[in-house]
């Protein structure tokens, strides 16, 4: 009998798990908006406190070198949701309310994949991957959704086309409310911890997959009584400490149901911080800039998991990570089947699990931003990092905004390529490319296989494996 154990055990030491590991852990997957890198406390927040996220931190795994593939929004979910960088799959930027195009039917998420493996999936928050009918969460594996289509400024009427609401609150795909008030975006932190708690409870007997995208912090930052002039950050530090309270929340329904230990979840930030909005956004200390740029201010995030026995509790793990390999490992934690078509992650789990001697399996990581530009890329364990010449904006010289109201940027450009050692410069001050120029050879010719790929609009290549972004109709005025 322990003969025939002997490839089960094997199995499991191979991917990482335990013995006893169930075979289909619920996963949640919490993503706050625009929450800079040092905005959590154990990564150095100062002016507030973040008790529940800190106690992820103690009974999970740190991650100092965690990215997103794009420092914004749109381009930022799509990533995550699809495992490839966005501009593969045609997002790129941030959709506007009145875009008449969004993600495709033909891509899979993160939803649809862990729906082969028999998982109840929802989501609580904003989605900006398409506001039109076909677009929705609902339409893409979601089976319920509660939460707003777009990001939470975008409240504006348009000259274009007024027929679609401002800002909606959506439930599934149902408008409960046509035009979010300021008054309702102080509840949209409480509102949405309230549906995750209930949609934890209803399928407490069922693997599931829940997808808490906070609206907070990005600008206007609202906030409920219950934390307003609570901490000594003002408006922003109130602002996350309500977002570290519905951390503890989803916590608190994990373990009222018995659902804690098997339950893996996963913390991040879908860009970092603001940095023109001053006291209204948020820090990236000690890194260099911030959202809408591809230096490590920008798409550097602080990153949290937790799932017990499984993930190693009180640990640091200084691999570089990125948003796009969640999906692959998801699956092959689930043991679901990707997609057909190309993806770009790749399955990390030895890595969160703390293997011994695992590496991180990328070559590389590219940077877009902009319309398909390549501004830089990074080698697969984070050490060095190419930035191409492009233009960028910076708070460089200006005076912080306050009180909501932004900062006038400044027009800022790399001239040349630069190479940054970021174990000894993570703050990306001092370029070594004359230091190291194997290194420079070495990375331009990874992002020669970026461009021949998905194209860069710096080089004016064309790239053989973007897929299209679907379009749909917008209503008639």
């Amino acid at each position: 009998m322990k003969k025939l154990l002997l490839p089960v055990v094997a199995a499991f030491a191979a991917t990482g798990f335990s013995e006893t590991a169930a075979p289909r852990p619920n996963i949640i997957i919490i993503l706050t908006d625009d929450q800079g890198y040092a905005d959590v406390g154990c990564f150095g927040a100062k002016g507030f406190v973040t008790p529940n996220l800190d106690r992820l931190a103690k009974e999970g795994r740190k991650f100092t070198n965690f990215h997103v593939a794009q420092a914004v929004c749109s381009a930022s979910r799509a990533a995550l949701l699809t495992g490839c960088y966005p501009n593969r799959v045609g997002i790129q930027g941030a959709l506007n309310p009145y875009a008449n195009f969004g993600i495709s039917s033909s891509e899979m998420t993160l939803a649809e994949l862990v729906k082969q493996r028999g998982y109840a999936t929802g989501m609580v928050g904003k989605w900006h991957l398409g506001h039109l009918l076909p677009f929705l969460p609902t339409r893409h594996g979601f089976d319920e959704w509660f939460g707003l289509p777009y990001s939470n400024d975008m409240w504006q009427e348009s000259t274009r086309n007024k027929t679609f609401p401002v800002l909606p609150l959506f439930e599934n795909e149902t408008v409960v409310i046509p035009a979010v008030t300021h008054a309702d975006q102080e509840q949209l932190t409480t509102w949405y911890t309230e549906h995750a708690v209930k949609f934890i409870e209803k399928n407490k007997g069922n693997p599931f997959f829940l997808y808490v995208a906070h609206s907070m912090p990005h600008v206007p930052l609202h906030v409920s009584d219950k934390f307003k002039g609570k901490s000594e950050r003002g408006l922003y530090g109130d602002v996350i400490q309500e977002i570290d309270w519905s951390v503890g929340q989803i916590i608190g329904a994990l373990e009222r149901n018995g659902l804690d230990k098997n339950t893996w979840i996963i913390f991040t930030s879908d860009n970092g911080p603001w940095l023109i909005y001053g006291d209204h956004g948020g820090s990236a200390e000690p890194l260099r800039e911030g959202k809408g740029t591809a230096w490590e201010g920008g798409t550097r995030t602080p990153c949290l998991m937790r799932w017990p026995a499984q993930i190693p509790a009180g640990t640091v793990c200084n691999d570089m990570l990125m948003t796009i390999d969640l999906f692959p490992t998801i699956a092959k934690i689930i043991d679901a089947k990707l997609p057909e078509h190309p993806i770009d992650g790749l399955n990390i789990w030895p890595i969160i699990s703390g293997q011994p001697g695992a590496k991180n399996p990328h070559a590389a990581y590219w940077f877009y931003y902009e319309r398909g530009q390549l501004q830089a890329i990074s080698t697969g364990d984070g050490r060095w990092k190419l930035q191409f010449p492009h233009s960028y904006g910076s708070l460089a010289g200006k005076t912080p905004g306050h009180g909501g109201t932004p900062a006038g940027g400044t027009g800022c450009k790399v001239e040349k390529i630069e190479l940054y050692d970021l174990v000894t410069d993570v703050s990306e001050t001092t370029d070594v490319a004359d230091k190291y120029p194997e290194i420079v050879t070495r990375l331009t010719a990874e992002a020669e296989k970026a461009r021949a790929d998905l194209g860069d609009e710096l080089t004016g290549r064309k790239g053989s494996g973007v897929r299209e972004a679907a379009k749909a109709a917008l209503p008639k005025k």
